[in-house]
């Protein structure tokens, strides 16, 4: 049954406020992926529900051509509380739809009906709803499970809102779009005392800041100044009270580059660092580093490709200027296929709060940019004779 537009997107609103209402966590996204499963079974698609988890794909064929693209939506949710007070907040408490991953499911959602009622392509639409984005690796699932061996697609696509941008611009640009994500722990540990005798045990506190020293040198004198990276400690534990000298004191915190030979330099610095201060302080220093995304690295084709179809659905459509030092695990899934990555942007006001703020709220003035977005990716790619 063909349905207008301006219908899609006024449903895909409604579907976007009942995702945001009802969240859920990596590798939880039941209702979710039943309701997206329920919707794909209702366009008379092909659909699989549980890869990778939690994962769902449906399937739309048009004509006789063998061409095919994937589009890709997240699903999961973050474990925070919102405090946002709109109709639509969520229902759960400390599990909060902070970063859009509703609104990308309800962008798909609506770009899967516009196509299957009336979309004009001939080839394969592969619509891929991911779990587990937000740190835990639901692309990296998907794929392990097959996701392109059964579903081949000549190249995948997939958005963020950005609230930097104003609503409904697009940007992106090839190559590097987004930072790998890596994380680290250093343990120091010494033997606990007294506070009023420091002359009996190293000291963990004062090997810590040291520590956070000399990591906060790797970018500035490490890393050729050609490179982008940033290292941040993030959290620092130890100590109970005010006369003890802890026997161990723990540092978290995260890396951004665009390089794996970056990567390979602060990763080396950090493990010189630690055991140097080790050596100098009497303690004992671990190092727990842990590279759990890759960068996100558009096809330079493939990146064109996604902004000619933007220019379709809207005027105000750019090449990003630089990428961001934040992480995204579509990097998986373009590591395994090419395609491209793009920004929404869903800006309104002065200051809009950011992704991961707990007033954050997507914005439904741009579901129909976004919609059309996928939709011109299948006619600009699988073109119709």
């Amino acid at each position: 049954m063909t349905c207008s537009i301006q219908t899609i997107i006024s449903d895909a609103i409604v579907i976007r406020r009942d995702i945001h209402a009802h969240p859920e966590l990596a590798y939880q996204e039941h209702r979710t992926a039943a309701l997206v499963a329920d919707a794909l079974n209702a366009l008379s698609m092909e659909v699989q529900t549980g890869i990778g988890g939690t994962g769902v794909v449906g399937t739309l064929r048009r004509g006789t051509s063998s061409r095919s693209i994937g589009l890709r939506a997240d699903m999961d949710a973050l474990p925070f509380q919102e405090e946002g007070c709109s109709a639509h907040a969520s229902t759960a408490p400390g599990i909060f739809h902070g970063c859009g991953h509703d609104g990308h499911t309800a962008m798909l959602l609506g770009a899967a009906r516009h196509l299957a009622t009336q979309g004009h392509f001939d080839g394969i639409v592969h619509f891929i709803f991911q779990p587990a984005e937000e740190g835990l690796g639901g692309a990296k699932a998907m794929i392990e499970d097959g996701l392109f061996d059964r579903y081949p697609c000549d190249a995948v696509f997939a958005l963020h809102n950005w609230p930097d941008l104003p609503a409904g611009t697009i940007h992106t640009k090839p190559g590097p779009i987004m930072a790998a994500g890596d994380k680290f722990e250093i343990v120091i540990t010494g033997k606990g005392g007294h506070a009023a005798q420091p002359h009996h045990t190293p000291d963990a506190i004062l090997t810590a800041a040291s520590v956070i020293t000399q990591l906060n040198t790797i970018v500035s004198r490490r890393v050729p100044p050609t490179e982008l990276a940033v290292l941040s400690v993030t959290k620092m534990e130890g100590g109970q009270t005010h006369s003890v000298m802890p026997a161990q004191v723990r540092l978290t915190g995260t890396v951004r580059s665009f390089n794996p030979a970056v990567q390979d330099i602060i990763e080396g610095a950090m493990r010189e660092i630690a055991a140097g201060t080790a050596t100098a302080t009497g303690t004992a220093i671990e190092v727990i580093y842990t590279r759990y995304y890759p960068a996100t690295i558009n096809d330079p084709q493939a990146a064109q490709a996604a902004l000619a179809a933007a220019r379709l659905v809207t005027p105000d459509v750019a090449e990003a200027p630089h990428p961001a030092f934040t992480s995204e695990d579509f990097a998986f899934m373009l590591q395994r296929c090419p395609g491209a990555y793009i920004w929404l942007g869903q800006g309104e006001g002065q200051s809009p709060p950011p992704l991961h703020n707990p007033f954050y709220d997507f914005n439904d003035a741009v579901i129909g940019t976004g919609i059309g977005w996928f939709s011109a990716l299948a006619s600009t790619l699988l073109p119709a004779e």
